[in-house]
Formats: structure tokens, sequence, C-alpha cells
């Protein structure tokens, strides 16, 4: 993603384009691969990959900014560890959770069938349905 991309993508999410915003968006959006994180693991890899110094609060507030805006989606994981995983790929997609290595693996969405979900309770519509598939050794 070039610079120009970047900055873009920074305006259309209503954040001014700090050294920190930008260096967090070049890291996020420039790969090819898919990339789960969460805040305080997404602070460990900009240490360790960029010059440029970070307070969480700025990483907090740039991940969920980009959330808002539909350039990075929320996997919330239940029980007992409860954390909080943000997703590069924004499209429809399931995940395994490797309980062992705290990592996400994409499925996707055609790979997981359903034949009969509940209906929504009245005035409600269903959103979207994720499955996470725990794994462990």
């Amino acid at each position: 993603m070039k610079k120009t991309s970047i900055l873009n993508k920074l305006r259309s999410s209503g954040l001014r384009p700090t050294k920190q915003r930008v260096e967090i968006a070049k890291f996020l959006f420039n790969r090819d691969k898919t990339f789960h994180f969460t805040v305080e693991n997404l602070g460990k890899h900009l240490a360790k990959k960029t010059t440029t110094k970070f307070a969480l609060a700025t990483i907090y507030n740039t991940v969920h900014a980009f959330k808002k805006a539909g350039h990075l989606s929320e996997v919330r994981l239940r029980g007992k560890n409860n954390t909080t995983y943000f997703d590069t790929n924004i499209s429809n997609h399931h995940h395994f959770y490797d309980c062992d290595t705290s990592e996400l693996i994409d499925i996707n969405d055609n790979e997981i069938k359903f034949d009969k979900i509940p209906k929504a309770p009245n005035g409600k519509t269903i959103k979207n349905l994720e499955v996470i598939i725990n794994l462990k050794n």
C-alpha cells in the first residue's frame, strides 16, 4: 500500500496522519497475509519493527478508529482467555483458535455450512455469523 493510500485511509477514518498513525497503518496494511493481533501484541511488534515510539493509548485509539471505519474486524474470544483480537481480513469468515499458541487462523466462509440457524427475535436481524473453533494439542 502506497503512502498516499495510507494517508487516505487515515483521513477517511477521521484521523490526522501523525507519524505514529502512519507507521501503525503501514505495519497493518502493507502485508500479503491476514494479520491477527491484540493491541498489546501489536505494540510489541511495532517496538521490534520500527524506530518510532508508541504509547499504548495511541495504538488502542488508532486500532479502534480503524475498526469503526471498517478497515479492521474484531474477534472476541470468550471463556478463560476473554481476549479481543483484531483482524486485517474484513470479509466474512471464521477462525480456528489455537489455545496453546494463542494464534487465530482464518477459515474461508464457504468452508463452513449451516443447514439451519435460529430465527432472530422479533424486531431483530442477524448482522453476521462467526464461528470460532478452539484447537488444542
